[in-house]
């Protein structure tokens, strides 16, 4: 009924992925939206608040929201930067830094088990078409 379906297909895949990485990062107690979101921090200290929600393609008040959890647990700090009062600064506290290769670890072992799943040559085909799907619907 749904095999030409691309909203079913992709949520019915999102669903399978969410389980996947949800399992993956429980041991940090972080959901996979904010281990994402602590990786591209880790990645690149000093994001603009608005910069990081563009890189994750979700909106800001999504990574406000997102960034007041992982601040929380005193996983990232914002500084502010002086221009705009509204933007801040988001840099890794030390428990995030200490957390930085496991983490890493933890996101390859699901990409490697993909890999292995799908073939590593079908892997990159299916992510370079969604990411193609989605700037050409966007």
């Amino acid at each position: 009924m749904f095999d030409h379906c691309l909203y079913f297909n992709t949520t019915a895949l999102a669903r399978v992925l969410e389980r996947e990485w949800t399992r993956a990062f429980k041991p940090f107690g972080l959901t996979p939206s904010q281990a994402f979101m602590l990786r591209a921090v880790l990645a690149r200290p000093g994001l603009l608040q608005s910069e990081l929600a563009r890189e994750l393609v979700i909106s800001r008040p999504t990574a406000t929201r997102s960034l007041d959890g992982l601040q929380k647990l005193q996983l990232i700090g914002r500084r502010a930067t002086g221009g705009d009062g509204r933007e801040c600064a988001v840099f890794p506290e030390p428990a995030a830094r200490a957390m930085h290769d496991e983490l890493n670890a933890a996101s390859g072992a699901v990409t490697a088990r993909l890999k292995q799943l799908l073939e590593p040559e079908q892997f990159a085909a299916i992510v370079g078409a969604l990411k193609q799907a989605r700037s050409a619907v966007a």
